[in-house]
């Protein structure tokens, strides 16, 4: 399914002639190899430009639309026109001078078998470039002198004529086209089998393009589809002839997803998780809503309020309109999570929905964690990587979330399912080691007991604000935690521990052991108050113990705890809460 969805992204790209043709791909470039006629090097072209990569500016390579680049393992297989200094020059960093010299050597020998029956000035050029070139006394030519340290970085090499990109050259395209066209046909006696894409019979690859960009795979990149071990395939087959995918299909997917991955506005990384989406009809506009929407990516200011009525209008099942493309709320929509393993890709999920299934999901997820947020916080929203950040411990050196409960909660907001108990235990596990209850931490709280209802955590407590009229006994005990801290803060001015920093997880976890000793506590703390304050606490404190009529439970389950907590939160932003002026 996801190489039939990728495929046809594919096809409708090339449609609108948005993606590259069949034998060709995208590579990162660094310099142009200019030559003369008689194929002597005349200068090296720096190829790099300055790009934005988030609030800094960067000098990074080029990229350029250029021959099909080879699957390499560890033999030794050329590129056409566009290499690194190992195959173009036969010098690198590596230390292995011998293996540099079978670079050229082969890298030579390609070009001079695409090249030899091709006319032009440029074509001439390459080829007496490789008749010539002695990789021994690289170093030692003038031009290249001044880059040499950075040469042998390792990044790509394209060839110039005359300053003019051989890549333009329109004799050399359709030379390198009938040659990447004759491989994919078969002739080069390749097995054939039904494709499993197109269910066509043609001949099969054994290996498959490099898929890059997935964070923390290899940068040279790796296999989506990969069969390496005898354990991994089935009647004798070899590598990827255990599934067979005919070269168009291969082409087409591999380039689809790189394409997807380069995108960098509609690629977002969550954990270890690389997330990328698209709409069957191609219109970047559905990335740019999913991303704004789903996955807390903020818009520009000015387009926030367009982007809730956008999201609104699409969840509801009416079309709406978003940088002039109506956008139907009945289009197929992917969601694709690609994670990194060794040389290949593992798939975290594949989601197919319409989008405005996925819109309605994501707009019940926020209402679900909806509550009432602290004064400082000026976001109406809680962003998913925000979320997920709830559950790491800030001060350890990995701050990424778990890579399988990242994986699991999207898929359970995407879905509309059952939250994991991962992220529950982790919000939990921070409680406990930290004292504290965030926002997020408490609409965590709120939104999975609502999703996955308990009877011992009740619909009464997962309120947005506080519930003053509940009679629940874990909420109420929350509510009397909140007062009594409160309450020593006040009669304690500066205090640097309060009773959350030693009592808090033990009153939330054996309330009959904690809650006697701090309410003699409060006493004292009643005492240091003016007649005023004192007698608006104890008022509280009346009150609560009114509910829970001086009975305290043995221990709290773990849905009790986090009705505790919710009461706890509740109660403290009541505190900060203006008053209404009359």
């Amino acid at each position: 399914m996801i190489l039939q969805a990728l495929t046809a992204y594919y096809e409708t790209l090339a449609e609108k002639g948005e993606i590259s043709k069949p034998g060709w791909g995208l590579s990162k470039v660094s310099f142009g190899v200019n030559l003369a006629d008689d194929g002597t090097i005349l200068s090296l072209i720096p190829l790099k430009v300055e790009k934005q990569m988030g609030k800094k500016t960067v000098i990074a390579p080029q990229v350029f639309e250029v021959p099909m680049p080879e699957k390499r393992t560890v033999g030794v297989v050329s590129n056409f026109l566009c290499d690194h200094s190992g195959y173009i020059l036969g010098v690198d960093n590596k230390g292995k001078p011998k293996r540099s010299l079978q670079c050229f050597e082969a890298c030579a020998l390609k070009h001079k078998a695409i090249l030899s029956g091709i006319d032009t000035p440029a074509s001439k050029a390459i080829l007496a470039f490789f008749d010539t070139w002695n990789p021994a006394t690289a170093a030692q030519q003038a031009p290249l002198v001044s880059d040499w340290a950075e040469l042998m970085e390792g990044g790509n090499l394209v060839f110039f004529h005359n300053f003019r990109a051989v890549l333009e050259d329109v004799a050399i395209k359709k030379g390198w086209q009938a040659y990447y066209d004759g491989q994919s046909s078969g002739e080069d006696t390749g097995t054939v089998m039904q494709c499993l894409v197109t269910g066509e019979d043609t001949v099969i690859p054994n290996v498959h393009p490099s898929i890059k960009g997935v964070r923390g795979a290899q940068p040279s990149g790796a296999s989506l589809v990969s069969f390496n071990a005898p354990a991994f395939t089935s009647y004798h087959k070899e590598q990827n002839f255990n599934a067979p995918i005919g070269h168009y299909a291969a082409f087409a997917y591999t380039t689809a997803l790189n394409y997807l991955l380069a995108d960098r506005n509609h690629c977002k990384t969550i954990g270890d998780t690389t997330l990328v989406c698209w709409a069957e009809t191609g219109d970047t506009a559905y990335q740019d809503v999913a991303m704004m929407g789903m996955m807390g990516q903020s818009p520009q200011e000015e387009l926030e309020s367009d982007l809730i009525r956008t999201i609104s209008l699409l969840a509801d099942g009416m079309p709406a309109q978003w940088d002039d493309v109506e956008l139907s709320p009945q289009t197929s929509f992917y969601i694709l999570g690609l994670a990194p393993n060794a040389a290949r890709i593992s798939v975290r999920f594949f989601l197919r929905n319409t989008f405005g299934q996925f819109l309605a999901n994501v707009q019940a997820h926020q209402e679900r964690l909806d509550i009432v947020r602290p004064a400082y916080d000026r976001h109406e929203t809680i962003p998913l990587w925000h979320l997920l950040q709830e559950t790491v411990n800030q001060n350890s050196r990995d701050k990424n979330p778990a890579p399988q409960m990242t994986g699991d909660v999207l898929r359970a907001i995407l879905e509309n399912h059952r939250y994991p108990a991962t992220l529950l235990n982790g919000v939990t596990l921070r409680i406990r080691a930290e004292h504290t209850i965030t926002r997020g931490r408490a609409a965590i709280i709120k939104a999975y007991y609502l999703q996955n209802p308990h009877s011992q955590c009740p619909k009464e407590v997962l309120t947005v604000s506080l519930n003053e009229t509940s009679t629940n006994i874990p909420y109420t005990l929350g509510r009397l935690f909140a007062v009594l801290e409160n309450l020593q803060e006040k009669a304690n001015p500066g205090i640097n521990t309060t009773i959350k920093d030693k009592y808090f997880n033990s009153a939330s976890a054996t309330p009959n052991v904690i809650f006697p000793v701090l309410i003699n506590l409060a006493q004292k703390h009643l005492r240091k108050l003016d007649t005023g304050y004192k007698v608006y606490y104890d008022k509280q404190i009346q009150s609560l113990l009114s509910i829970l009529q001086q009975e305290y439970p043995q221990r709290l389950t773990l849905p009790e705890q986090g009705t505790f907590q919710l009461g706890y939160y509740h109660q403290t932003q009541k505190r900060y809460e203006k008053k209404e002026e009359k």
